[in-house]
């Protein structure tokens, strides 16, 4: 009797230990490729937090902070277990309450106001209940380059003139919003910045360059031909693989 009384015992307790949910945190960062973190600078990213067999969303949110030490993160060389964020680094943390190992799937889409520019990377992970994921937390790389065309305007209706001058701009910055300048850490010779003029079978390449302004590219195109035109920017480091894309139309009006 005294026996199977205290099997009964240590079952139940067993059972409540194993059973009761504990909360587990979880921070999730996502890091520019070749740059810094994406924060609340250029609208954060999008992080979302699934089951890895059910497809159950867990949690989801937006990073926010700032974009992290530059002289950290871009100068001072990384070593293992020296921490690359601060208390200000952008982030997203979430505490989940788990009974049981849990596999889950974590996506990132990111920058996320940036719609046109932004890319989703993703990873799996097994989350441990009452052990925490913190500190750095899981960072997620994301590659490539915002573009926004500046001039001419989506579907701006322009007069045609004779041999007309007509400047194409664009805004070009990392993922994390870092500026792309002449002799930055980010320095514009690095970046190839083109665009692409179309209209019916004519296509021209026009190489764009930096201007005085921090992160703007201009050329000036000379067309002769009214019309609609498509108008594609892209960016492209040879260095780190890195590209941003752009598109856009507009008309010539005779």
């Amino acid at each position: 009797m005294k026996k199977t009384l205290l099997y009964l015992i240590l079952t139940l307790l067993w059972s409540s230990t194993y059973l009761s949910a504990e909360p587990t945190r979880l921070v999730v960062r996502a890091k520019a490729k070749d740059a810094k973190f994406i924060g609340s600078s250029i609208g954060g990213a999008m992080v979302i937090v699934r089951d890895g067999t059910t497809n159950e969303l867990l949690a989801k949110g937006l990073t926010k902070g700032s974009t992290g030490n530059t002289t950290v993160l871009m100068r001072e060389a990384h070593q293992r277990f020296k921490p690359l964020t601060d208390d200000n680094t952008a982030k997203f943390e979430t505490s989940l309450d788990i009974d049981a190992p849990t596999f889950v799937t974590v996506e990132v889409i990111a920058p996320y106001s940036k719609r046109q520019a932004a890319v989703t990377s993703s990873t799996q992970l097994w989350l441990i209940p009452g052990k925490h994921i913190d500190g750095d937390g899981l960072i997620l790389e994301i590659p490539g380059v915002v573009i926004d065309i500046l001039s001419p305007q989506t579907h701006e209706r322009i007069p045609l003139q004779n041999n007309m001058q007509l400047e194409i701009k664009a805004n070009v910055v990392m993922m994390c919003g870092c500026p792309v300048q002449e002799k930055g850490i980010w320095d514009a010779k690095d970046f190839e910045v083109m665009a692409v003029l179309k209209k019916g079978d004519q296509v021209h390449n026009i190489p764009l360059k930096i201007t005085h302004k921090t992160s703007t590219f201009s050329a000036m195109a000379t067309l002769s031909e009214g019309g609609t035109y498509d108008l594609t920017v892209y960016a492209y480091s040879a260095k780190t693989g890195n590209t941003g894309v752009d598109k856009t139309s507009f008309i010539l009006q005779e």
